[in-house]
Protein backbone atom coordinates (compact mmCIF):
# COMPACT_ATOMS: atom_id res chain seq x y z
CA UNK A 1 0.00 0.00 0.00
CA UNK A 2 1.02 3.61 -0.32
CA UNK A 3 3.43 4.69 2.34
CA UNK A 4 4.09 7.60 4.62
CA UNK A 5 5.17 9.84 1.74
CA UNK A 6 1.61 10.04 0.48
CA UNK A 7 0.27 10.78 3.97
CA UNK A 8 2.84 13.54 4.47
CA UNK A 9 1.94 15.08 1.12
CA UNK A 10 -1.75 15.03 2.00
CA UNK A 11 -1.01 16.79 5.26
CA UNK A 12 0.88 19.46 3.34
CA UNK A 13 -2.04 19.82 0.94
CA UNK A 14 -4.47 20.32 3.82
CA UNK A 15 -2.13 22.85 5.41
CA UNK A 16 -2.02 24.85 2.17
CA UNK A 17 -5.81 24.61 1.86
CA UNK A 18 -6.32 25.79 5.45
CA UNK A 19 -3.95 28.74 5.01
CA UNK A 20 -5.70 29.68 1.75
CA UNK A 21 -9.06 29.61 3.49
CA UNK A 22 -7.81 31.74 6.37
CA UNK A 23 -6.31 34.26 3.95
CA UNK A 24 -9.59 34.51 2.04
CA UNK A 25 -11.56 34.90 5.28
CA UNK A 26 -9.24 37.68 6.44
CA UNK A 27 -9.44 39.40 3.07
CA UNK A 28 -13.23 39.44 2.87
CA UNK A 29 -14.04 39.73 6.57
CA UNK A 30 -17.36 39.15 8.30
CA UNK A 31 -19.85 36.39 7.47
CA UNK A 32 -18.89 36.61 3.80
CA UNK A 33 -15.29 36.00 4.79
CA UNK A 34 -16.24 32.86 6.72
CA UNK A 35 -18.17 31.51 3.76
CA UNK A 36 -15.44 32.47 1.32
CA UNK A 37 -12.76 30.96 3.54
CA UNK A 38 -14.54 27.63 3.83
CA UNK A 39 -15.24 27.53 0.10
CA UNK A 40 -11.63 28.37 -0.72
CA UNK A 41 -10.20 25.81 1.67
CA UNK A 42 -12.39 23.02 0.32
CA UNK A 43 -11.72 24.01 -3.29
CA UNK A 44 -7.95 24.14 -2.81
CA UNK A 45 -7.96 20.81 -0.95
CA UNK A 46 -9.92 19.11 -3.72
CA UNK A 47 -7.71 20.58 -6.43
CA UNK A 48 -4.48 19.60 -4.68
CA UNK A 49 -5.83 16.14 -3.91
CA UNK A 50 -6.21 15.50 -7.61
CA UNK A 51 -2.57 16.30 -8.31
CA UNK A 52 -0.39 13.34 -9.12
CA UNK A 53 3.38 13.27 -8.74
CA UNK A 54 5.59 11.84 -11.45
CA UNK A 55 6.40 8.84 -9.24
CA UNK A 56 2.71 8.15 -8.60
CA UNK A 57 1.91 8.42 -12.31
CA UNK A 58 4.72 6.02 -13.22
CA UNK A 59 3.62 3.63 -10.48
CA UNK A 60 0.02 3.70 -11.65
CA UNK A 61 0.95 3.21 -15.30
CA UNK A 62 3.24 0.30 -14.39
CA UNK A 63 0.44 -1.39 -12.45
CA UNK A 64 -2.06 -0.85 -15.26
CA UNK A 65 0.39 -2.36 -17.75
CA UNK A 66 1.26 -5.34 -15.52
CA UNK A 67 -2.26 -6.13 -14.31
CA UNK A 68 -3.55 -8.12 -17.35
CA UNK A 69 -0.33 -10.15 -17.38
CA UNK A 70 -0.53 -10.87 -13.66
CA UNK A 71 -4.19 -11.90 -13.80
CA UNK A 72 -3.53 -14.18 -16.77
CA UNK A 73 -0.59 -15.76 -14.95
CA UNK A 74 -2.70 -16.29 -11.82
CA UNK A 75 -5.34 -18.10 -13.88
CA UNK A 76 -2.69 -20.21 -15.62
CA UNK A 77 -1.08 -21.18 -12.31
CA UNK A 78 -4.44 -22.23 -10.87
CA UNK A 79 -5.26 -24.27 -13.96
CA UNK A 80 -1.83 -25.86 -13.66
CA UNK A 81 -2.66 -27.18 -10.20
CA UNK A 82 -1.00 -24.65 -7.90
CA UNK A 83 -2.80 -23.49 -4.79
CA UNK A 84 -3.91 -19.88 -4.58
CA UNK A 85 -1.07 -18.96 -2.20
CA UNK A 86 1.48 -20.63 -4.45
CA UNK A 87 0.03 -18.91 -7.51
CA UNK A 88 0.19 -15.48 -5.86
CA UNK A 89 3.78 -16.04 -4.78
CA UNK A 90 4.82 -17.18 -8.25
CA UNK A 91 3.14 -14.21 -9.93
CA UNK A 92 4.68 -11.75 -7.48
CA UNK A 93 8.12 -13.11 -8.35
CA UNK A 94 7.38 -12.99 -12.08
CA UNK A 95 5.78 -9.55 -12.26
CA UNK A 96 7.66 -7.67 -9.54
CA UNK A 97 7.28 -3.90 -9.40
CA UNK A 98 4.51 -2.11 -7.49
CA UNK A 99 1.87 -4.67 -8.46
CA UNK A 100 3.96 -7.55 -7.16
CA UNK A 101 4.53 -5.66 -3.92
CA UNK A 102 0.79 -5.00 -3.48
CA UNK A 103 -0.15 -8.63 -4.08
CA UNK A 104 2.61 -9.90 -1.81
CA UNK A 105 1.49 -7.58 1.00
CA UNK A 106 -2.07 -8.91 0.83
CA UNK A 107 -0.88 -12.52 0.77
CA UNK A 108 1.30 -11.84 3.82
CA UNK A 109 -1.64 -10.41 5.77
CA UNK A 110 -3.71 -13.47 4.95
CA UNK A 111 -0.92 -15.78 6.15
CA UNK A 112 -0.83 -13.81 9.42
CA UNK A 113 -4.51 -14.55 10.01
CA UNK A 114 -6.42 -11.74 8.31
CA UNK A 115 -9.78 -12.58 6.79
CA UNK A 116 -8.97 -13.49 3.14
CA UNK A 117 -12.01 -11.82 1.58
CA UNK A 118 -11.52 -8.62 3.59
CA UNK A 119 -7.78 -8.56 2.91
CA UNK A 120 -8.22 -8.88 -0.84
CA UNK A 121 -11.11 -6.44 -0.90
CA UNK A 122 -8.90 -3.85 0.83
CA UNK A 123 -6.80 -3.92 -2.35
CA UNK A 124 -9.67 -2.06 -4.03
CA UNK A 125 -8.34 1.11 -2.39
CA UNK A 126 -6.05 1.15 -5.42
CA UNK A 127 -8.53 2.01 -8.22
CA UNK A 128 -6.45 0.14 -10.80
CA UNK A 129 -6.61 -3.05 -8.72
CA UNK A 130 -10.29 -2.82 -7.73
CA UNK A 131 -11.53 -5.32 -10.39
CA UNK A 132 -9.04 -7.96 -9.25
CA UNK A 133 -9.79 -7.28 -5.58
CA UNK A 134 -13.55 -7.68 -6.04
CA UNK A 135 -13.17 -10.80 -8.17
CA UNK A 136 -10.96 -12.56 -5.64
CA UNK A 137 -13.08 -11.46 -2.66
CA UNK A 138 -16.27 -12.74 -4.30
CA UNK A 139 -14.67 -16.10 -5.09
CA UNK A 140 -13.32 -16.44 -1.55
CA UNK A 141 -16.75 -15.67 -0.09
CA UNK A 142 -18.69 -17.96 -2.40
CA UNK A 143 -16.13 -20.73 -2.79
CA UNK A 144 -16.38 -20.48 -6.60
CA UNK A 145 -13.47 -21.49 -8.81
CA UNK A 146 -11.17 -18.56 -9.42
CA UNK A 147 -9.47 -19.59 -12.65
CA UNK A 148 -12.46 -19.00 -15.00
CA UNK A 149 -13.26 -15.65 -13.40
CA UNK A 150 -9.62 -14.57 -13.63
CA UNK A 151 -9.44 -15.65 -17.27
CA UNK A 152 -12.44 -13.43 -18.11
CA UNK A 153 -11.01 -10.57 -16.05
CA UNK A 154 -7.66 -10.80 -17.83
CA UNK A 155 -9.42 -10.49 -21.19
CA UNK A 156 -11.39 -7.48 -19.93
CA UNK A 157 -8.24 -5.78 -18.64
CA UNK A 158 -6.42 -6.38 -21.93
CA UNK A 159 -9.32 -4.82 -23.82
CA UNK A 160 -9.34 -1.85 -21.42
CA UNK A 161 -5.59 -1.42 -21.84
CA UNK A 162 -5.92 -1.41 -25.63
CA UNK A 163 -8.73 1.17 -25.46
CA UNK A 164 -6.66 3.37 -23.13
CA UNK A 165 -3.66 3.12 -25.45
CA UNK A 166 -5.81 4.12 -28.43
CA UNK A 167 -7.20 7.09 -26.50
CA UNK A 168 -3.67 8.22 -25.58
CA UNK A 169 -2.61 7.91 -29.22
CA UNK A 170 -5.54 10.08 -30.32
CA UNK A 171 -4.70 12.66 -27.67
CA UNK A 172 -1.09 12.75 -28.85
CA UNK A 173 -2.32 13.33 -32.41
CA UNK A 174 -4.46 16.27 -31.31
CA UNK A 175 -1.59 17.79 -29.34
CA UNK A 176 0.73 17.35 -32.33
CA UNK A 177 -1.67 19.17 -34.68
CA UNK A 178 -2.06 22.20 -32.39
CA UNK A 179 1.46 23.65 -32.98
CA UNK A 180 1.00 23.12 -36.72
CA UNK A 181 -2.22 25.11 -36.58
CA UNK A 182 -0.42 27.92 -34.77
CA UNK A 183 2.20 27.96 -37.53
CA UNK A 184 -0.50 28.49 -40.17
CA UNK A 185 -2.42 31.05 -38.10
CA UNK A 186 -0.38 34.12 -39.20
CA UNK A 187 -0.74 33.16 -42.86
CA UNK A 188 -4.47 32.64 -42.41
CA UNK A 189 -4.82 36.08 -40.83
CA UNK A 190 -2.68 37.71 -43.51
CA UNK A 191 -4.33 36.06 -46.51
CA UNK A 192 -7.86 35.56 -45.27
CA UNK A 193 -8.82 37.91 -42.48
CA UNK A 194 -6.75 41.00 -43.33
CA UNK A 195 -8.12 41.48 -46.89
CA UNK A 196 -11.68 41.09 -45.64
CA UNK A 197 -11.13 43.67 -42.88
CA UNK A 198 -9.45 46.02 -45.35
CA UNK A 199 -12.37 45.68 -47.77
CA UNK A 200 -14.92 46.44 -45.07
CA UNK A 201 -12.92 49.42 -43.86
CA UNK A 202 -12.60 50.77 -47.40
CA UNK A 203 -16.33 50.45 -47.95
CA UNK A 204 -17.08 52.28 -44.72
CA UNK A 205 -14.61 55.08 -45.42
CA UNK A 206 -15.61 55.79 -49.03
CA UNK A 207 -17.79 58.88 -49.41
CA UNK A 208 -21.37 58.25 -50.45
Amino acid sequence: MKGGGTRNRRRRYWSVALLSGLAMAALLGGPLGVLGGITTAVGVAVALGRLETREERERRMRMVADLPIAIGLLAACLRGGLSWDEAVEAVCDAVGGPLGAELRAVAARVRLGADPAAAWLALAQEPELAPLARTVARAVDSGAALAPALTRLAADRRAAARAAAAARARAVGVRAVAPLGLCFLPAFILLGVAPAVAGIAQTLLLPF
